[in-house]
This record gives structure tokens, C-alpha cells and sequence, in this order.
């Protein structure tokens, strides 16, 4: 995947959906746009390890969409190597959906392999979900009906393959509605904790105190 580390400014970015949106409904889903570009801004001065790059948004969920991937680039390795990645989608419905509680609805998605030793604790699925409540908990995002699924897996070799390295996967999918306060949704905190989960998945320390690691870091050699 080709990646780019700059992102266009909201306004060139034209949202998925229904071209006859309400004018008032079209600002409101802007300004909801305008605050993810600008906290996707300040997570790319934070992180220089992190490559955005807008993804074409679901046309079939709601009227208005938007959407956004990540991938986390560095370890022990090679520091261009790709560790992680997420996604990110807004959804926006003027009229709600049922299960929504909101006009707003959150996608997202974390990949990142895990370290052996993590892969095999029984307890890693349940941990990691605890990552993302935590992750948004931490960064003061109000949010509601959050629900998802985290698969961890190991895939070893056999036959001709028995001395290829095992590998293991780390998955985290869910959804949660903001929750708006009077200016609306604080959607620059939301996107920031997904980063964190992200981040965390691929074994980079947070940002924010608070949040614990996937993964332990990997040691560079001869540290």
C-alpha cells in the first residue's frame, strides 16, 4: 500500500454519500470532517512513525462517510517495515440508525502481529478490548453502544513448510457512537484513541499515560 504522510485539508476531500443532503446536515457532517482532519494533523507532528492516507469511504452504511488508514512503519528490523495498521470511518445519518443512539457512527480497525509470548496468553483477546476502552476513556472521548470483535491467531508451518517461522496476528474490529456534547462530537479525540490502539498493536509506547502496550518493544541490537 502506497502510503502518504500529509494529509489534503477536509475541504478537498469529498465525502461518500448522498449528494442531496440537507445544507444544515452537510455543515454539521463538515465540521465533523474539519475536526478529524485537524486531530489527524497534530497525530502526524506527534508520531513521525505514522502514515495517513485517505481511503475510499463505504457508500452503503449512511449517507455521509469518511474514512482514513494508517500504517505504523519502524522496528528492530528495518525502520521503513511496516508493524501495523488501522482504519478509521465516520458514518453520519441525519435521521440515525437503528443501534446508532446518534447521527454518528465509528468504524474501526487494528492490525498488527504480536510477539509469540503475547499470542498464546489465553487472556490476550479480552486485554486488548480493554485497550481500546481504555484508549478512549483516557482521551476524554464520550461515546455509547461500543460493541466489536479481537482475534488473535497463530499460524505455524507443516510439511514443506515446518521450518518456516510461526506467525502470529493480532485483530480488533469494533463500533461505537460518539457522543455529542454542545458543539458537537469531539471527533479529534476519538481518532486519537484509535491511534493509540493502533500504535500500542504495533508495539510503539502511547502517547498518552494510561495506556498500556500490546506488546513489549522491540529491543534494537546491542541495546
Amino acid at each position: 500500500m502506497t502510503s502518504s504522510r500529509s494529509t489534503p485539508h477536509a475541504r478537498n476531500l469529498r465525502p461518500a454519500g448522498d449528494p442531496e443532503l440537507d445544507q444544515p446536515a452537510a455543515a454539521d457532517f463538515q465540521r465533523a470532517v474539519d475536526c478529524l482532519e485537524n486531530g489527524i494533523a497534530e497525530l502526524a507532528r506527534q508520531r513521525p512513525e505514522l502514515a495517513f492516507e485517505r481511503e475510499p469511504a463505504p457508500r452503503r452504511l449512511a449517507p455521509h462517510a469518511w474514512a482514513i488508514a494508517v500504517t505504523v512503519t519502524g522496528g528492530a528490523d528495518a525502520a521503513d517495515a511496516e508493524i501495523g495498521w488501522g482504519k478509521f470511518v465516520l458514518l453520519f445519518d441525519p435521521a440515525g440508525q437503528p443501534g446508532w443512539d446518534g447521527t454518528y457512527r465509528v468504524i474501526s480497525y487494528v492490525r498488527a502481529e504480536l510477539d509469540p509470548e503475547m499470542a498464546v496468553d489465553p487472556l490476550i483477546n479480552a486485554v486488548g478490548w480493554s485497550w481500546l476502552t481504555e484508549a478512549l476513556d483516557a482521551s476524554g472521548a464520550a461515546y455509547r453502544k461500543i460493541s466489536g470483535t479481537v482475534t488473535s491467531v497463530i499460524t505455524q508451518g507443516f510439511g514443506g513448510k515446518e521450518h518456516e517461522p510461526d506467525a502470529t496476528g493480532f485483530e480488533l474490529r469494533a463500533s461505537w457512537s460518539p457522543e455529542p456534547d454542545r458543539t458537537g462530537p469531539e471527533l479529534d479525540l476519538h481518532v486519537a484513541a484509535w491511534c493509540d490502539v493502533v500504535c500500542a498493536a504495533a508495539g510503539l509506547p502511547p502517547v498518552a499515560p494510561g495506556v498500556a502496550e500490546l506488546r513489549p518493544q522491540r529491543r534494537r541490537p546491542g541495546s
